[in-house]
């Protein structure tokens, strides 16, 4: 893919959710807020309902589908019961992630090469949450993904701790990662912990056709308004993909 291509965006509208939660009732509701991110700019909107149901909950992804304009990615554990739910709703993707009740997000990627198994039903039209690993991606493959989406946690979490060097070398374990992923056939998204910078960056990166963005834009809001948060965020991938990205 020529890198001068526009790169999706996806907009993670949970933690809008998270606040509703936090003392009831329907305000803030996470489906004005999906409206207002496709506005502008967004190319999708990501929801992830969690077996807690701790911020998105059914009525909210049964409302998304109904209501927004652009795709809808159903982030969801491999359970039955998930499956069920995306199998009725039938949004435009889903997203297995990784769950335990115990964390406060997702803390990596998917066991795909350990699962191979209990996944390869599931996945026909679905994406995998994984780590840029070679194991994690060729199992992706194996099991029939046709998407996967490499989680960016670690490099983010590294630059923010100031340790260039392991930023260093997570940004080229990422890189590689889409590299071999695009080179079997993958369409490869990436998504966790990025703000502007890091998006910039790693829209530079031709193979990765999607970043799926949430805590931060939701932050960001909070200074600044949804609205201008998701263009600024568009202008930096944009900036990114042309080559303006910055250093690595």
């Amino acid at each position: 893919m020529p890198a001068n291509l526009p790169i999706r965006l996806g907009v993670n509208i949970d933690h809008v959710a998270t606040v509703r939660n936090a003392r009831g009732g329907k305000h803030p509701d996470p489906v004005k807020a999906a409206e207002i991110a496709i506005a502008a700019g967004a190319d999708g909107i990501t929801a992830h309902l969690r077996e807690d149901r701790r911020h998105i909950v059914d009525d909210d992804i049964a409302r998304l589908k109904a209501r927004i304009a652009k795709p809808l990615n159903l982030e969801m554990a491999a359970t039955p019961e998930m499956v069920g739910i995306a199998q009725k709703v039938r949004p435009h993707a889903a997203c297995i992630v990784p769950e335990r009740r115990q964390e406060r997000t997702t803390e990596g990627g998917l066991d795909v090469a350990g699962q191979r198994d209990a996944l390869r039903p599931t996945v026909g039209r679905v994406s995998l949450f994984i780590a840029a690993a070679p194991a994690q991606i060729e199992a992706a493959a194996a099991v029939g993904a046709p998407v996967i989406e490499i989680h960016t946690g670690a490099w983010c979490d590294a630059l923010a701790a100031g340790n260039a060097a392991v930023g260093a070398a997570e940004f080229q374990r990422i890189e590689r990662g889409a590299a071999l992923a695009k080179s079997i056939g993958l369409e490869v998204h990436a998504g966790h912990g990025l703000d502007f910078m890091t998006a910039a960056r790693i829209a530079a990166l031709s193979e990765i056709v999607e970043l799926n963005i949430g805590h931060f834009l939701i932050g960001e809001a909070i200074f600044k308004g949804l609205d201008a948060a998701v263009r600024t965020m568009r202008t930096a991938m944009d900036r990114g993909r042309a080559g303006g990205g910055g250093g690595r």
